[in-house]
């Protein structure tokens, strides 16, 4: 039977059926559904992980080391991590009698969203203050990276009496370079996108990201990524990651860095294509008394790509400080 030769319109129609069965193929293969907390402790919860309710609240964390030391140690992540970034540290310093905390934020790894769905920085601040009373610390040496490294900052100057010394890995807070958002942050503002964004993750897209995080990205290992994506897929994650950042506001309480008076160690890597090395010669300029130590070959992410390299600075840090 001779066909019809098709018209404009018939054109139309298989073009678009064309488009609909691409896009519906590119969907199921980024489609990621959303997993249960159950299904990921195993993995990335081993002893000495521990959970505590925190005012309703069911917080990842992990307390290492002596609880005699009367300077311990509280390790904040940034946006999208954990704490498992903080492992090569917290081993070395454990192994040298130090008490180390380390634990996942609102909306991130293990501890999953914030029930209010508050991830401002005042929330956060008031998490810590509620963190340090239910821990019994009357004073630590906080750090941080990225957004980490900001909360930290912050919580410096707002409780003094509770922070003895600062450790800052590339912090955010600054400014974005040039005055030009992330693309992860514009994107964050189009409408609708935790919905899109629960149910799809490319594992291509974690782990170029990854990739650009590190100054060498021949020392990304896939664990780190499974790492990462997996921990994206815990239930709540990826919407709280989307609120999370369209409530950042990079650039504000910038005076307060000048009245910070604790010891302050800051840590940057030399090839941080998010945060360059000009945003930690502006807070070494603004702390009074900090010291900068810049690592040309690392990334964002120094404290996780070279452990043993950043973590003996501080160390040296650590053991400078007076009793």
């Amino acid at each position: 039977m001779k066909r019809e030769p098709l018209g404009p319109g018939g054109w139309l129609l298989r073009l678009a059926g064309l488009l609909v069965l691409g896009l519906a193929l590119g969907l199921a293969a980024f489609r990621a559904p959303e997993r249960p907390l159950e299904s990921l402790v195993a993995r990335w919860a081993p002893p000495p992980s521990d959970f505590l309710d925190l005012d309703g609240q069911l917080v990842h964390y992990r307390d290492e080391g002596p609880r005699a030391d009367p300077r311990p140690l509280l390790l904040l992540h940034g946006t999208g991590s954990s704490l498992h970034t903080w492992e090569g540290w917290a081993a070395a310093l454990r192994a040298e009698g130090r008490r180390v905390i380390t634990l996942d934020l609102p909306g991130f790894g293990l501890t999953g969203p914030s029930a209010d769905g508050d991830y401002r920085e005042a929330a956060y601040l008031d998490f810590l203050r509620r963190l340090l009373d239910r821990l019994q610390l009357p004073q630590v040496v906080l750090g941080g990276n990225s957004s980490g490294g900001q909360l930290a900052w912050r919580f410096a100057a707002e409780e003094p009496a509770r922070v003895a010394a600062l450790v800052l890995v590339d912090p955010a807070g600054q400014p974005w370079p040039g005055g030009v958002e992330p693309t992860a942050l514009r994107l964050a503002r189009l409408p609708g996108l935790e919905l899109i964004a629960s149910g799809l993750l490319p594992r291509r897209v974690v782990e170029q990201q990854l990739r650009e995080a590190y100054g060498v990205p021949a020392r990304l290992r896939a664990e780190v990524v499974d790492r990462h994506f997996e921990l994206t897929l815990r239930e709540g994650n990826r919407a709280a990651l989307v609120q999370a950042l369209r409530q950042q506001r990079p650039g504000q309480h910038l005076e307060q860095l000048g009245t910070l008076r604790q010891p302050t160690l800051i840590l940057w890597g030399g090839r941080d294509r998010l945060l360059p090395p000009a945003q930690g010669e502006a807070f070494a300029r603004a702390i009074p008394g900090s010291r900068l130590q810049v690592f040309e070959p690392l990334g964002h992410l120094p404290q996780e790509e070279d452990p043993a390299t950043t973590v003996a600075a501080l160390q040296q840090f650590l053991h400078s400080l007076k009793p």
